[in-house]
């Protein structure tokens, strides 16, 4: 599946457009590398994803082409959420 429609899927990131925008944007990697939108996810992926001052890293448990939003959070585990504090800038 590709990473901005899996973001989607998911809800990691709400909207597909925005999924997008952030990966052109070079914020999203998998597995340690800058992932482009049309990146294909495999489960065990680590996606790292920056978004504003937040860097989150999730692993990938399940790939679904749809899924309902209560159960969209069994698709990944987070393993690390961080937020860069102001010295880091």
């Amino acid at each position: 599946m590709r990473l901005d429609k899996y973001l989607k899927v998911s809800r990691l990131i709400k909207r597909r457009t925005v999924a997008k925008q952030v990966c052109d944007a070079g914020r999203i990697s998998i597995n340690g590398r800058t992932a482009k939108p049309g990146t294909e996810v495999h489960e065990g992926d680590i996606i790292t994803i920056g978004f504003g001052a937040k860097m989150t890293e999730a692993k990938v448990l399940k790939i679904a082409e749809t899924i309902r939003a209560d159960q969209a959070d069994t698709m990944y585990e987070i393993i690390s959420t961080t937020v860069k504090s102001e010295d880091e800038y």
